[in-house]
């Protein structure tokens, strides 16, 4: 289990819960914090968040990184960027910081 501290678009922070293995995009669209218009393809990019340690963000999925490059004349693309419908929660992301991105 880990607790994400998610900073929304608005600036508020709420603590969000989700089982080690859970897709992150399911736990942050639970909690009506992301849209993730294309469900989960990695094609819409409306799932972006900004890990603020950026060592924690994992490394990016070839399609993930597609649509990122993609999203760069639109919104800033961070070291931390990562488009939640493409991790897996682990234990080592419980106090993980992490915010939501602008619309693109």
């Amino acid at each position: 289990m880990a607790t994400f501290k998610v900073t929304t678009q608005g600036g508020e922070t709420k603590d969000v819960e989700a089982p080690d293995g859970t897709i992150l995009m399911q736990a942050l669209n639970n909690a009506l914090l992301v849209e993730a218009t294309c469900g989960g393809a990695a094609s819409c990019g409306t799932c972006h968040v900004y890990f603020e340690d950026a060592s924690l963000a994992g490394e990016r999925t070839e399609d993930e990184g597609y649509m990122l490059e993609s999203l760069e004349d639109f919104v800033e693309i961070k070291d931390g960027s990562r488009l939640c419908c493409q991790m897996t929660v682990e234990a080592r992301h419980d106090g993980c910081a992490i915010e939501i991105a602008p619309e693109a």
